[in-house]
């Protein structure tokens, strides 16, 4: 029997509306609405049309998807989703990824269910940042410097550079992901009702210090915003928590007590270009590092203008010395559970892909982000022989 709540999270997924899918169907809006509320059954070439548009199996409409066979238990809270965006996103498309994160978190939960994980050391500082946040008498911004220099402790990220945060980060018990989020969105995070944390990145290319700033502001919204509903926030409110995340992240990736020092051997901090060596070792925008300028005494308001009229005249604002270069971080640690989950034989990538989840590889790229030449090693049939196939043949030829 056809499965209509199967083509209605598999639409909202990919954030069609019904007339978007019934176009592309060559159908009727309410053809589509009465097969996802099993009124009627698609024929099998609006079947196979689905198949292609959604990248699974024929049968993935006939069987229980993975989000009924958890019992419809709702793990992502759309309100507690925080976007690194240019402005609040509309309610369709915050939709569409909290559905994303649905399907995102069973396919973490398929991986980990035989796989035992250390005490997340995320969790543990979450919980510390809480007990300070409620108990502290200091100010907001003074709670926030001193929350970042915390987590870059915990995190065990070197005082003199940021290369390896993505990794760090990962390892913290944060799941990382990179995939197509939209050109408005830069990134988002959102702890789960049961406390897993995802940081969300988008695939669009950026440069290797866009992509540390955005992990350590999203890293912010994870440890000082916890259960906040952001989708109840006006955009005043919406602001301020965004300057909270872009304060930690400032604070986080550049520690004052180095910078302060490495500052003072800059000859002509209104020059951005005297900033392109720091920019080298942390990793770090040339405008970020003239903020933190001003913000440590180094820079007051005016030379503050006029570097940034200097960033402006040079085009720095949208690329700047070394973008082209540095090398840009991807999330391993999805690949790494996969990789080790393979070779001790705790799952098998083809039934996975074809029996437990009914799909096509480019699901799987949809969903994760993960390139599909990384399933396809695994998907390869072996042609080589082993020692035992060799002697059997012997034997037979004898």
């Amino acid at each position: 029997m056809f499965q209509g709540e199967n083509l209605t999270n598999l639409r909202m997924m990919h954030g069609y509306s019904r007339k978007q899918l019934s176009d592309m169907l060559g159908i009727t809006e309410q053809a589509v609405w009465q097969y996802e509320n099993n009124y009627t059954s698609p024929k099998m070439q609006i079947v196979n049309d689905l198949k292609s548009i959604f990248h699974v199996k024929s049968k993935y409409f006939y069987k229980k998807d993975v989000l009924q066979n958890a019992n419809n238990q709702m793990n992502i809270n759309i309100m507690n989703i925080a976007y690194r965006s240019k402005e609040m996103n509309r309610t369709s498309k915050t939709q569409a990824e909290a559905k994303q994160m649905e399907f995102l978190d069973r396919f973490v939960d398929y991986l980990s269910n035989k796989i035992s994980y250390p005490t997340q050391r995320i969790i543990q500082l979450r919980n510390r940042v809480i007990h300070y946040l409620n108990s502290a008498t200091d100010s907001r911004q003074e709670k926030i410097n001193a929350i970042a220099k915390l987590a870059r402790k915990e995190l065990g990220l070197n005082e003199m550079t940021n290369h390896n945060l993505m990794f760090l980060v990962e390892k913290s018990g944060v799941f990382i992901f990179e995939r197509a989020i939209g050109e408005e969105i830069d990134a988002y995070s959102l702890w789960t009702e049961q406390d897993r944390p995802f940081i969300i990145l988008g695939n669009l290319k950026r440069s290797a210090v866009r992509r540390n700033f955005d992990i350590a502001h999203e890293l912010g919204h994870l440890l000082l915003h916890y259960r906040v509903e952001f989708t109840n926030l006006d955009r005043k409110e919406y602001r301020a928590l965004e300057n909270e995340a872009n304060q930690f992240a400032g604070a986080f990736l550049l520690p004052e007590h180095v910078l302060q020092e490495e500052f003072q051997s800059i000859a002509r901090p209104t020059n951005p270009d005297a900033y392109i060596d720091l920019k080298k070792k942390w990793f770090v925008s040339i405008q970020v590092l003239g903020y933190q300028a001003l913000k440590l005494g180094i820079l007051d308001s005016k030379k503050h203008r006029n570097f940034y009229a200097a960033l402006h005249r040079k085009g720095y604002q949208k690329q700047e010395p070394l973008d082209d270069t540095l090398p840009i971080q991807k999330p391993q640690k999805i690949k790494s559970i996969i990789v080790y989950a393979v070779k001790e034989s705790i799952i098998d990538i083809r039934h996975m892909i074809d029996v437990d989840w009914r799909a096509e590889l480019g699901f799987f790229y949809q969903l994760t982000g993960i390139e599909e030449s990384f399933f396809n090693q695994y998907l390869q049939e072996k042609q080589d022989f082993e020692l035992a196939d060799v002697a059997e043949i012997s034997s037979l030829i004898r």
